[in-house]
């Protein structure tokens, strides 16, 4: 008789270990390219904060740009408007994204429409929603114009102030439309795969919807929901763009700042934009490497994220 080959599949840590160095290998070349322009560019402009800048007067290491930073009152005012900012746009959106992922979990998975809908503030890039806010909700814009044509305000003039006002609320408004898509579209492929066995069960249980959300729903989503609140937040945190067209003069955010200062006429002013700008990264990075934790945390519980 011949022999007979074993067919015995290789233990599961070997495979794994096979995946992961062919993952690599497929994507080694893509990440080495990223991590030199993002990581060379993070050490020059780390080396310049510290002073070193050889066709300038600067050629000092030492980190007396980030101490003026630091202490600067103008800084503690941008960080804590900034935080507000990223903070509150997040907790909005995160919110709206629930009660949107609850209300669509039945219908979501098979209905095409419900889907579009949710991928057309996906593709709006925030300059283009931050210019329809200036034109439709500034003193001058569509709806003053409008409100003022109906006589529900005297002129264009009383229109609420929605645009670089103290509140950040134009701000508020673009990140709360952007990002409301993103998160419910992550909460929606939990909801999906968790099925309705579990809520079925606490219903049979005599649970109530709240005791049903708190106790069966939350802590499912959790970590898909704080890892995209904390994506939403370091994105929030370090964007520039709608900040500079929609926020105040004074205090300025602080990617605002850091461009400001990077752009001043006097170049001994860059090492501390470049400072900023590394403090705005490494805030951004702690984020997402938290986000990426929670979604380890999600998958080592069995949740599929």
């Amino acid at each position: 008789m011949p022999r007979l080959q074993s067919s015995a599949m290789p233990p599961a840590g070997t495979r794994r270990r096979t995946s992961a160095r062919r993952l690599l290998v497929l994507l080694g070349p893509a990440l080495a390219i990223i991590l030199l322009l993002f990581g060379g560019g993070l050490l020059l402009g780390l080396l310049q904060a510290l002073g070193q800048v050889p066709s300038q007067t600067l050629s000092t290491i030492g980190g007396q740009h980030f101490l003026h930073v630091l202490q600067d009152a103008d800084f503690t005012k941008s960080l804590t408007l900034t935080l507000y900012i990223a903070i509150t746009s997040t907790v909005i959106a995160a919110c709206i994204s629930v009660v949107l992922a609850l209300g669509l979990m039945r219908w979501a998975a098979n209905s095409r429409a419900i889907n579009f809908l949710l991928q057309i503030p996906l593709t709006v890039p925030h300059l283009v929603i931050a210019l329809s806010v200036i034109l439709l909700l500034t003193p001058s814009g569509l709806f003053s114009r409008l409100f003022s044509y109906l006589s529900i305000i005297s002129t264009p003039a009383d229109f609420p102030l929605l645009v670089n006002d103290g509140w950040a609320i134009g701000i508020l408004i673009v990140y709360v439309w952007k990002e409301v898509p993103f998160i419910t579209f992550m909460l929606l492929s939990v909801l999906k795969n968790m099925g309705v066995e579990l809520l079925e069960a606490g219903s049979t249980l005599n649970a109530s919807r709240g005791q049903r959300f708190f106790y069966i729903i939350l802590p499912i989503i959790a970590p898909s929901l704080g890892a995209a609140c904390l994506i939403v937040f370091a994105f929030t945190f370090g964007a520039f763009e709608v900040p500079y067209l929609l926020g105040r003069t004074y205090p300025l955010a602080l990617p605002v700042w850091a461009y400001k200062n990077y752009s001043d006429i006097d170049l001994l002013a860059r090492p501390e934009g470049i400072a900023i700008g590394l403090i705005i990264a490494a805030i951004v990075i702690l984020a997402i490497i938290s986000s990426q934790l929670l979604l380890h945390f999600g998958r080592k519980r069995g949740l599929s994220i």
